[in-house]
């Protein structure tokens, strides 16, 4: 008698994940239905910025930021598109000029948009100047030269790296240290935080790069998304340590009937 067998064995764990992932969800859901308001730890480079960006105003100097050479498709340039977008919001309030050159069209057309937007929030739609947000060339160095000349140019009080580096993470932040500039950096990078930790004020280290969007606009779904995936993290902990003290005594005990 054939058993039909509609979910492949393998495919269990998978089902079992997704499964917790969407309680963990919903269980932020119904909070937040219920009035409940989420807070994350405090990110001290994700405070900075509001502070950079003062200090840029007080100077008469603009802030310049970039997101590395990653593409649309990278969850590390969501992340820093969605700083960005905090970022625009508070220069447009402050009447700062904001300098974003990008390597890649299509991260600079959402880019655009993002500034536009948050320009037109603050209250200040004329604050987006298209000519300051653009594309510059698909060439990794070639992008890097052209954004360390902007610096030298520019003198920035503030510089901000968020998203995805590589082997431009040392010479961007060199650049702007030599300016005298307050740096706030942020990757998933684990190679490049190392140029980022020695180079910059502030370095957010991993998924503190993901969670900065959200620490910086208070956006509740933001922060009961990160929430959730907090608690989906202890979950994991926890059943590791379990495993881990099963599986000891369980050793333990065939050790001591042989």
């Amino acid at each position: 008698m054939n058993t039909l067998i509609w979910l492949p064995a393998e495919k269990i764990p998978v089902l079992i994940a997704f499964l917790c992932v969407a309680a963990a969800l919903l269980g932020v859901f119904l909070l937040k239905r219920k009035g409940k308001s989420f807070k994350i730890r405090a990110l001290p480079g994700a405070s900075a910025i509001e502070e950079a960006i003062g200090r840029a105003t007080e100077m008469g100097k603009p802030v310049f930021f970039t997101s590395g050479t990653g593409e649309i498709d990278r969850m590390a340039t969501l992340a820093a598109l969605s700083v960005l977008g905090e970022v625009a919001y508070k220069t447009a309030q402050y009447g700062t000029p904001l300098f974003y050159p990008n390597n890649d069209p299509v991260v600079a057309t959402v880019a655009q948009e993002v500034v536009s937007e948050a320009a037109s929030k603050a209250g200040h739609p004329e604050a987006y100047k298209p000519e300051n947000v653009f594309f510059v060339t698909k060439s990794q160095f070639g992008y890097t030269a052209h954004a360390s000349g902007l610096m030298e140019r520019l003198k920035p009080a503030a510089t901000l790296y968020f998203g995805t580096f590589e082997g431009e993470s040392l010479i961007l932040a060199e650049t702007g240290f030599a300016q005298g500039a307050i740096q706030i950096a942020a990757t998933d990078s684990t190679i490049q935080l190392a140029f980022f930790l020695v180079a910059c004020d502030y370095t957010l280290i991993g998924e503190e790069l993901f969670a900065a969007g959200g620490s910086l606009s208070g956006d509740q779904e933001v922060l009961g998304s990160i929430v959730a995936q907090d608690w989906l993290k202890a979950a994991v902990i926890l059943l590791l340590l379990v495993g881990a003290i099963l599986a000891t005594f369980t050793t333990f005990n065939l050790a001591s009937r042989l």
